[in-house]
């Protein structure tokens, strides 16, 4: 088979899924029409769950089946007064009924290959060793939620207070943190705590979860069989292929906690290699363990658009607002390599923009819109990154997304007909302000850091909870200081765009597992009030996007990313900058503004209350035409 065959055929799984996407997209119109006699399905996820369907009910199924997110379906089981436990209980149970729903069509994407002949037989392979694999991953999930995130993390936080310090403190005395790179301690693990008499020892994945992790072996070897008998006639990536396979059978074997991590960069390096549009996702993120960072079951596969060519735009406007703020910094040798490594990773970013096409595990808790992985700093040192954007994705859900009230309450209409009327009409732009805020975020991720860095600066664990509006902001500063034009036209929208993301993520308060996006939205709230763009006044929000206003809050981005840079190349406590903006309150990060403290409980109160309810003055036929 020929490149541009297969090309050809690429093509065609990429309509095939975007055909399958906008099909089950479909859940969310009928619920906005109430036609609920073609909602069978969610009767019947509502009955799985022995719960009356009402239509708060019913909007968070829809979403928790079609967006695969279960805030708004956490709020509704607090509504129904039930308890902590049932609230995790039915949460595992959903999180079945989505797995099911979605593994039956990963099934018919492999068969629609098979049996249409698309891609080369090696490549279709690829897709159905993956599934097999993923089926395992899946069924590894809910133990791997059970023990770790509502069993050992709930008693370690009970047992101190939910005093974040203390449990690390206890982890790194008791030596229950896995060792990385040079024997320092890790800034993830691999490993599940185990109880024994009065205290926790430290398991590799192999031996808390055996049953479960030899099934992944069994079906990672069987992959690896089904490759050895084929070529890959059109990019030669065979063996990269089958030696990363490989990779990942040893490291989920590995038994010994302290070469763990050795083992997962190992998987990684081999990663590195593997250039083809058909790329596979494994465990490589960390956001749901608070306190020692077990990184996550992903396992996928992510496509990339056929029609994406590799380019530098971002990344140059990226080196450019880059060296800008470090020639404001005080030149020595310490910060200079710091500098120089984040450059040096910035030059060896593949970027692959695409959508997900098989997805397993936690992914069913949420997949990303864009990724930059390995969080391996000494890999990355070696082999780079790999930056994944999903922008046909995001664009197709942003414009099935559901009008909501309380979006109206809160923005008023003029602001969100303005939004929508961009989202559904100015597509080219859009993937423009998409480019500049969500693979610029990826971007950003990468600057100001070593391989040391996040280990050091997380020791009171709030690393992630700053790391994400250094990554956002990045890609802002990229478009503040751009001395092209190229992007003038965006402006309005880039800090429209700002303003919706910093309010709707105070939606996520209590979704433990985004917490670092939640405080990130704290941060920008802090700029915006600061820069006068919101007010909070009577409890009614104002936004004001003047010329005046805009101006003075690129001026508040320039001087606190400023500040964020320098903190990072210093290396301090990541807790010291969070709480200039953002302390705990019981178990949560509130702003420690008064003012926007005031705002984040109104809006939350008031998720709480109309957050699944439908808005029903504004209609998407409004501006679709």
């Amino acid at each position: 088979m020929n490149n541009e065959n297969f090309l050809n055929d690429l093509a065609e799984v990429y309509e095939y899924l975007d055909a399958q996407k906008t099909n089950i997209n479909k859940l969310i119109s009928y619920l906005e029409n109430e036609e609920y006699d073609k909602l069978t399905l969610i009767d019947e996820f509502a009955k799985q769950l022995g719960l009356e369907l009402n239509n708060d009910l019913r909007f968070a199924l829809v979403t928790r089946l079609v967006n695969l997110r279960d805030d708004s379906l956490v709020q509704v089981l607090k509504k129904l007064d039930k308890n902590d436990e049932e609230i995790i209980e039915l949460q595992e149970k959903a999180y079945v009924y989505v797995r099911d729903f979605w593994h039956d069509k990963h099934l018919k994407t492999v068969e629609y290959i098979k049996h249409n002949n698309l891609l080369s037989p090696f490549y279709a392979s690829i897709f159905e060793g993956v599934y097999s694999v993923g089926l395992k991953m899946s069924s590894w999930q809910s133990t791997w939620t059970a023990h770790i995130i509502n069993g050992v993390n709930k008693e370690l936080a009970k047992t101190f207070d939910d005093d974040n310090n203390k449990v690390i403190e206890y982890l790194e005395n008791n030596k229950l943190l896995d060792l990385g790179h040079n024997n320092m301690i890790a800034d993830r693990s691999y490993s599940a705590l185990v109880k024994e008499n009065d205290g926790y020892h430290s398991q590799a994945y192999i031996k808390a979860f055996k049953t479960q992790t030899t099934a992944v072996i069994d079906a990672l070897e069987d992959f690896e069989e089904s490759l050895i008998e084929l070529e890959d006639e059109v990019y030669g990536q065979k063996w990269d292929y089958i030696l990363y396979i490989q990779s990942l059978i040893k490291a989920f074997g590995e038994e010994r906690t302290h070469l763990l991590v050795e083992r997962w960069a190992d998987v990684d390096r081999t990663w590195m290699k593997i250039k083809s549009p058909i790329q596979i996702g494994h465990p490589l993120e960390y956001y749901e363990d608070h306190y020692r960072k077990a990184v996550a079951l992903e396992w996928d596969i992510r496509l990339t658009n056929p029609e994406f060519s590799q380019n530098d735009h971002r990344v140059n406007k990226i080196k450019a607002s880059f060296a800008k703020i470090f020639d404001k910094t005080e030149k020595n040798k310490k910060y200079q390599n710091i500098y120089d490594f984040s450059l040096k990773s910035l030059d060896k970013v593949q970027l692959y923009i695409g959508r997900p096409a098989l997805f397993f595990g936690a992914e069913f808790n949420g997949l990303f819109s864009a990724q930059v992985v390995p969080n391996d700093e000494i890999v990355s040192k070696e082999e780079g990154k790999k930056i994944f954007a999903f922008s046909d994705e995001i664009l197709q859900t942003s414009r099935a997304k559901p009008f909501l009230k309380l979006s109206r309450e809160i923005f008023g209409q003029e602001l969100l007909t303005e939004d929508r009327t961009f989202v559904f009409n100015e597509t080219a732009s859009w993937h423009q302000v998409y480019d500049i805020s969500t693979i610029g975020h990826e971007f950003g991720h990468i600057l100001w850091c070593d391989e040391e860095t996040e280990t050091i600066m997380n020791k009171t664990g709030n690393f992630k909870n700053i790391e994400e509006f250094k990554a956002t902001t990045g890609g802002l500063i990229s478009y503040i200081l751009d001395e092209n034009d190229d992007e003038d036209h965006l402006e309005r929208q880039v800090f429209i765009d700002v303003v919706k993301r910093a309010v709707g993520l105070i939606g996520w308060m209590q979704v433990d597992e985004v917490q670092p996006y939640y405080c990130e939205g704290l941060i920008h709230l802090d700029g915006l009030f600061d820069a006068q763009v919101l007010t909070w006044k009577d409890e009614s929000l104002t936004v004001d996007l003047s010329e005046e206003k805009i101006k003075a809050l690129k001026q508040w981005y320039l001087v606190t990313y400023t500040n964020l840079a320098q903190h990072y190349l210093d290396k301090k406590d990541a807790t010291e900058f969070l709480n200039q903006y953002a302390q705990k309150e019981e178990q949560y990060f509130m702003p420690t503004n008064p003012n926007i403290n005031a705002f984040v409980k109104h809006y939350f109160k008031r998720y709480q209350e109309i957050g699944q309810e439908l808005d029903t003055v504004d209609k998407k036929e409004n501006y679709t035409h």
